[in-house]
């Protein structure tokens, strides 16, 4: 496979994903050492991204047990994943509410074809956590967030060479995820503008009733990118 393309930088990156020892009680979720998991995030990229285009990031805070850290693809489960994606799998069929409202917002945009040649989702921390068998969001514990900057400085630093826009990126978490990257931001320049949004999980669980105005943030947001 070449190289250049989009999908084989991201491939790679993701392959090397390792996060040292944490804080006791802290356990990593890395999908990618899954070689069954690991197939799936190369046919989905492959599909959406083989090509040299450059795209708008999108990040997140960290993958979470039932999305990311259970398929390796960011804000999409095992249900979006064969249903709207079109990539089989054998993974228990659970819906996560993030990607619920991810897939509504690709739906209303114009669909994953025409979405993802646009725009690339990952996270602050693309490896996400768990404690006591919970998700557990990188800024959480003050310890774990200073063991992990070095790992987050180093993850946006290498994605930015996969042909990122550096003009803007959209933060998704409009409270701590967004006061930790602009602080981030402003000392290493990653981007020249970050865009906050609220956070998928916060809309459907707390702002539901107000689905279709956040649908329209997203969307309008997206298109003046």
């Amino acid at each position: 496979m070449d190289s250049n393309l989009f999908s084989q930088k991201v491939i790679s990156f993701l392959n090397s994903l390792r996060i040292p020892s944490l804080a006791k009680g802290v356990e990593v979720l890395n999908p990618y050492n899954n070689p069954e998991i690991f197939e799936l995030c190369k046919q989905f990229y492959n599909q959406y991204y083989g090509d040299s285009n450059s795209r708008t990031i999108i990040l997140g805070i960290n993958p979470g047990r039932l999305g990311a850290g259970l398929t390796g693809i960011p804000f999409t489960d095992p249900i979006k994943l064969k249903d709207v994606c079109g990539i089989d799998t054998m993974l228990p069929r659970k819906a996560e509410l993030s990607a619920d409202f991810i897939y509504l917002m690709i739906k209303a945009y114009g669909g994953p074809a025409s979405f993802y040649k646009n725009f690339y989702f990952s996270s602050v921390s693309p490896l996400g956590f768990t404690k006591e068998g919970k998700n557990l969001n990188y800024y959480d514990d003050k310890k774990l967030t200073k063991q992990l900057n070095p790992f987050i400085l180093s993850s946006i630093n290498k994605q930015l060479l996969f042909g990122i826009d550096r003009k803007t990126a959209y933060c998704l978490g409009a409270s701590e995820n967004y006061k930790f990257l602009s602080t981030l931001n402003a000392e290493h320049r990653f981007f020249e503008n970050i865009i906050p949004l609220a956070h998928p999980r916060f809309i459907m669980q707390y702002k539901r009733k107000n689905l279709n105005k956040y649908l329209d943030q997203y969307i309008e947001a997206f298109h003046h990118s």
